[in-house]
């Protein structure tokens, strides 16, 4: 009874949190179709700064900036708040540099931007370097995990039963081990992806649950993030895999000839969809999910501009808070759970040889 009252404290804050930042970044009545996908935007898209909220009537922006690194012509390093939100035109070292659709693009002392026919810049672009929201969330949730799990490892080390914090992460490595590692991989050679499985399950985990926060964090509806972690699986498997695997891919045992011919580029194409589907997989259940949520919110403001007016907003809300909450950890799970399951298949032993016999004796 206590946890559930805890939990619904936590949701509630959340909830309405976000519904004090979206009040505060309009000016009276919200109407527009354009305020409540600003609002969306805020929390979907990435930014050179860390905006909490901001202020519409006297233009505020609640926050702090992060490092600009470009690499044209030379390293240029200046701080984001020169760009101040986007609006302003950025001159260094000779050259002016604007931010367009939370990109940057280098332009003219006026900051023009050209649109081509399809409507995207055609501006030069700087190689980028820089910190952004999603970045410095990344950084700061790699030191939460060394600072969480060096310390567990440390407490391993002096005695057998953790204490403190560590009480609450034993479960969880446990439950990595015995419910994904050892059942897709095997009791044999689960350990030497232990580490792998552990930081990808806990590394997603953590960062969805920031998701859910009002601070604007969305890096797994990042595709380019989900692409790198599915591509370390992908790596991870194709360096594991045995010659039985390789066998599979390029020569399938028992199987006729022409059959093996037409096989080989279906087995190629297969290891290539397994990575896809686990980038599609993450990217798109993150997404939908944060644009379902900060959409119901924004419905309390088509009106009156008030919570309590549309109780019905508020409920749906906080019920789909509480579904995406359990897809934080669904979605770790999943993505941890597929990749042990295709590092077990690329290193599992096989046991051909009575079969291909037979084969060979009926063709």
């Amino acid at each position: 009874m206590q946890n559930f009252s805890i939990t619904s404290v936590f949701l509630s804050l959340l909830v309405f949190t976000s519904v004090s930042i979206f009040a505060a970044s309009g000016e009276g009545q919200v109407d527009t179709q354009s305020k409540i996908n600003d609002f969306i935007d805020h929390h979907l898209q990435d930014s050179y700064d860390y905006t909490f909220f901001s202020d519409g009537e006297t233009n505020k922006h609640y926050g702090f900036s992060l490092p600009i690194i470009l690499i044209d012509n030379g390293l240029k390093v200046f701080s984001s708040s020169r760009f101040d939100h986007g609006t302003a035109v950025v001159e260094e070292s000779g050259k002016y540099y604007k931010v367009y659709n939370s990109k940057i693009y280098e332009t003219n002392a006026a900051g023009d931007i050209n649109l081509g026919e399809t409507g995207y810049p055609t501006n030069d672009r700087p190689l980028d370097f820089s910190i952004t929201k999603n970045v410095a969330t990344m950084f700061f949730v790699g030191i939460l995990l060394i600072l969480a799990f060096g310390g567990l490892a440390r407490q391993y080390k002096k005695r057998s039963v953790p204490i403190g914090f560590g009480r609450v992460l034993e479960p969880l490595v446990l439950y990595v081990r015995d419910e994904i590692a050892i059942p897709n991989i095997g009791e044999a050679k689960y350990k030497k992806y232990m580490s792998y499985l552990l930081t990808v399950f806990f590394f997603i985990w953590l960062i969805n649950v920031l998701g859910m926060t009002p601070l604007g964090v969305n890096v797994t509806g990042n595709i380019a993030v989900t692409a790198c972690l599915a591509l370390f699986t992908y790596f991870i498997t194709q360096f594991s895999a045995n010659k039985d695997y390789w066998k599979h891919i390029f020569w399938m045992p028992g199987v006729p000839i022409v059959m093996k011919i037409i096989l080989i580029p279906i087995e190629i194409l297969g290891t290539l969809t397994k990575p896809f589907a686990l980038m599609i997989r993450l990217f798109a259940n993150i997404t939908a999910g944060h644009v379902i949520v900060m959409g119901l919110v924004s419905l309390i403001f088509i009106g009156k501009n008030a919570a309590f007016d549309t109780p019905l907003s508020v409920f749906l809300t906080l019920f789909l808070f509480v579904i995406e909450i359990l897809v934080t950890f669904l979605q770790a799970y999943i993505f941890t759970m597929l990749s042990a399951l295709f590092i077990g298949l690329a290193v599992e032993e096989h046991t051909h040889k009575e079969v291909e016999a037979e084969t060979n004796e009926i063709i």
